[in-house]
Parts: C-alpha cells; structure tokens; sequence
C-alpha cells in the first residue's frame, strides 16, 4: 500500500478487545469489514451437521480474519471465539474493497495470503485422513509449544480445554482426554489442572511422525 492508502485504512480502522471465550463473529454472520489479531488468540471452527465444533485454525498476532467472506461476498464460513484475551483492529469492508480495486500489489497479496490459508487446509485433511488420532493430538501439543512457546514452569503457554483439542484434532473429547492420561502414564507430558507440559519431546515427535 502507498502512504496515502495505509493511512486511509488507518483512520477507518476501531480497535476492539475480547475476553477469554467472548466471541468475535459467528458462522453464518455477515461481515462488514475484516478483524487483525494485534495481541491474544482467537480459535476458527466451523459447525458440524451433529453439532460438534471442528477447530480449522489458531489464529495470533498479525493475523487477519474475515477476508475470505469479505472477498467472496458471502457470509462467514467459520466462528471466531478468543480462547484468550484479545485485542483486534476491525477495518471496514469498504476500505479493503477500495484498496482491491485500486491496487493490484495489494491484490497479489491478499490472493498470497489466501492461497497460503488454501495450503494450510489442504495439509489438515491429509493429517485428518492419513494420521491416528494419537499422533495428531502428539502434533497439536509440539505446535502449541514451538508456536508459544512455554511457561517458566515448563507448560504450554496457551492453555487449551480437553474440549478444544479434541475439536483441534477431530475427535471425540473423551477420546482426547483418554490419550493424554496415556501420554502421562508413558511419561511423554505431565498436567496440572488444565496445564499441560511437555516431559520427552523426542519420543512425542518420533510418535507424531509414526515411528
């Protein structure tokens, strides 16, 4: 964007803060404008026909949500709830649009953007597909770790529900919760309430890989 048109965004743009389980947009919900996450992460599911949420994406810092429908003209494909605090810039559908029309730099970047988002769900149904449940919820945990890393206690910095891992990974939340007291026993994570942490990380890569 030129100087002229980063500015226009930025006087357009509001800045709106969520608390921990507050929700940002609801699937179905037509969006006027597009949300950048400026601090804090907000979990994108969608609903399931039997009414289960299936988590498509963590969303932090410097992320944009609500573009696709934007684009597409269409309501929104997903649900947007902040599963900690957050503080989001909102810009209004009309400034992204004017930008679209005027700027094809800013146009390549959005379809770069978009196709990347493309690529990230096409790796989901391959892991949906090709990997136990196991060894997804493996991967989910060494994604929170190198995403965000741990406490000075040695836990997962975000903390995440049974529920939404289970949501995460596509599966029953029982079988979720089955697996990480197996992950405990095998002295791969330890807990603390809802605190998880993990113990032997080259043995819970090796699992994720198959080995």
């Amino acid at each position: 964007m030129s100087k002229e048109e980063l500015k226009k965004v930025s006087d357009s743009k509001t800045t709106k803060v969520l608390k921990k389980g507050e929700a940002l947009f609801e699937e179905g919900e037509k969006l006027n404008g597009v949300y950048c996450v400026r601090g804090g992460v907000s979990k994108l599911s969608k609903l399931s026909p039997n009414g289960k949420d299936q988590i498509v994406k963590l969303a932090t810092k410097g992320e944009v949500m609500g573009q696709r429908a934007i684009i597409a003209e269409e309501a929104s494909n997903l649900s947007a709830v902040a599963v900690s605090d957050m503080e989001v810039c909102f810009i209004p559908k009309d400034s992204i649009a004017t930008t679209l029309q005027k700027n094809p730099n800013f146009t390549m970047e959005v379809l770069r953007h978009m196709a990347h988002d493309l690529k990230e769900a096409d790796d989901v149904i391959v892991n949906m597909s090709q990997k136990t449940v196991k060894q997804r919820i493996a991967e989910a945990f060494l994604y929170l770790k190198n995403n965000f890393g741990e406490t000075e206690e040695g836990f997962l910095k975000l903390t995440l529900s049974r529920e939404d891992i289970a949501n995460v990974v596509g599966t029953a939340t029982e079988s979720a919760i089955r697996i990480i007291s197996e992950f405990k026993k095998k002295g791969l994570i330890r807990s603390s309430g809802k605190q998880i942490g993990i113990v032997d990380e080259r043995k819970l890569q090796d699992l994720a890989e198959g080995f």
